[in-house]
């Protein structure tokens, strides 16, 4: 028995998971493509560095060089987030304080939407994969007992193989839900902490405006 156990294959489980263990699949296959595209998207597509454009804006600013900052800013919105949000404080200097807090968060919000696309997909999955896998068990245990129904000679064996099987389709739907979950937690945290910062940027940026011109 421990050798078998130790020899089946993937395939080998996958059928013996029953028809959910198709759903299951086809959670997986999502689960991951969707982690990884977003993992590239954020790490490597996108910059969200805030700090290093706030400090350079900052600087620039504080040496009246109001058209020095809105160059450095414009030249790096293409490809950093925290760029395209604060280079909105610097394409209408006229805006009142009021109004450039506005369209700065208008544009923060743009570029958290596109960060977070996927998100309630990955959730969702998190959610439905280990529903998915117990019904899967359920419908494997109704099997199972009623094998051992029609059995004339029951031992524990039988009773084992089937409760074995049943559980297949549990281990794979947790096992998904966990990929989704940590996947989902890690990538909001990077997100959220891009928001609060890109927020606090963009407030010292403003006052700093607000009192240039005064």
């Amino acid at each position: 028995m421990n050798n078998t156990a130790e020899s089946m294959s993937l395939f080998e489980l996958f059928s013996m998971g029953g028809i959910f263990m198709w759903p299951l699949l086809l959670f997986s296959i999502l689960t991951i493509s969707l982690s990884l595209e977003r993992i590239i998207f954020i790490f490597f597509r996108c910059n969200l560095q805030v700090n290093d454009l706030k400090e350079e804006a900052q600087r620039l600013l504080s040496e009246n060089d109001f058209n020095g900052a809105r160059r450095f800013l414009k030249k790096r919105r293409k490809k950093s987030m925290g760029a395209r949000v604060l280079y909105t404080l610097f394409e209408h200097p006229n805006l009142s304080e009021h109004r450039l807090e506005k369209t700065a968060e208008t544009e923060a919000l743009t570029c958290i939407n596109t960060l977070e696309n996927g998100f309630d997909l990955l959730a969702a999955l998190g959610s439905l994969a280990p529903i998915t896998g117990f019904l899967g068990t359920v419908s494997g245990m109704i099997g199972a007992f009623k094998s051992i129904a029609e059995a004339t000679d029951v031992n524990a064996q039988i009773v084992a193989n089937g409760i074995y099987e049943a559980l297949i389709t549990t281990v794979f739907g947790l096992i998904i839900a966990i990929i989704a979950m940590v996947s989902s937690s890690l990538l909001s945290h990077v997100v959220d902490r891009f928001a609060n910062n890109i927020e606090t940027s963009c407030s010292e940026i403003i006052a700093d405006l607000v009192s240039n011109e005064t």
